[in-house]
């Protein structure tokens, strides 16, 4: 499916994506009728028609929309910020600070949601390695941004803006290294167990076979022309559970395909961006003083980075 739409875009021709061929849009729903569909401001968490397990919650300032681009060209797309949750899955951003700061900048936000046990009931990180048995949370954003592009065609879906802290640190670096074409800037917050640019190493450790694994090359010199904020609580030094509990869970659980966390997220941010700037990749390094493992204490830090990127985009 995703080569039929990108064969369409090629053509010209506005593809159909999965279970959408009867779907309602921005561009054939009267616009004073949006609000009363909820197709502005708080959009009703959505599940994604090509996976019903996976959904997405979205946010689109009304007075900024423009909800046909095709009759009125003059204005323009919204860029869009994705929102990728932790391992808790909580999204109350999507309902606090994002909100002001999409009214404000402006810019819609979305917030993918990969559920915990979507591999198997015990599942908790499946979503971070981009490829498990039973998911393929990469494809599964690029689905999603595909469906919001149908639907709300005055939404900018073909390169977006990324922020992820922790668990959604760890899925949004991921997805840089595969995607980097398909974002505008992306900032990348504490993530614990980190992919390293390692060629000795199989994914989700280093990239040795990432061709293998996704049908796909790493970009050094494509990632390196992004605007990439990392970002850590200056007292993010604590390591979660001990090595009795990684080695209880690799023997109950096996472990995924994640290592044990061995050292803190101040220790591991630090050696990744090291490993990123010997190859020519460079970052804003951010580290928040008097904060811990904490994304509600970095997130103006974040947003600081990230408005002026979304504003010199529109």
């Amino acid at each position: 499916m995703r080569f039929e739409l990108l064969l369409a875009s090629l053509l010209g021709v506005q593809a159909v994506p999965i279970g959408m061929e009867n779907a309602l849009t921005t561009a054939n729903v009267p616009e004073q009728f949006l609000e009363d569909i909820y197709f502005v401001g708080h959009v009703p968490q959505m599940a994604l028609q090509a996976d019903t397990r996976i959904s997405y919650a979205l946010y689109i300032p009304e007075s900024h929309y423009n909800a046909n681009p095709a009759t009125n060209p003059a204005g323009d797309k919204l860029p869009l910020l994705v929102y990728i949750h932790g391992t808790s899955r909580n999204t109350a951003a999507m309902f606090g600070d994002l909100v002001p700061f999409a009214d404000s900048v402006p810019c819609a936000v979305i917030a993918p949601i990969f559920p915990a046990g979507l591999n198997g009931p015990n599942d908790l990180d499946s979503f971070k390695e981009l490829k498990t048995d039973s998911l393929r949370s990469d494809l599964s954003l690029l689905n999603i941004l595909d469906e919001v592009a149908y639907r709300w065609p005055g939404l900018e879906t073909s390169k977006v803006f990324m922020m992820g802290f922790s668990g959604g640190g760890q899925f949004a670096h991921r997805f840089m290294y595969l995607y980097p074409e398909r974002l505008n800037a992306i900032s990348i917050g504490a993530p614990g167990r980190p992919t390293f640019l390692d060629e000795t190493q199989d994914w989700p450790v280093g990239i040795a076979d990432v061709d293998k694994v996704f049908g796909k090359t790493v970009s050094t010199t494509a990632i390196a022309k992004l605007p990439i904020q990392l970002v850590v609580g200056g007292n993010d030094t604590e390591i979660h559970g001990s090595p009795e509990f990684w080695e209880w869970e690799k023997e109950v659980l096996g472990g995924g395909g994640l290592p044990p966390m061995n050292e803190t997220r101040l220790e591991s941010i630090k050696e990744l961006r090291a490993s990123w700037e010997e190859v020519g990749i460079k970052t804003q390094f951010d580290i928040v003083l008097g904060v811990a493992h904490n994304e509600t204490g970095v997130r103006k830090t974040v947003l600081g980075f990230l408005k002026p990127q979304i504003q010199k985009s529109g």
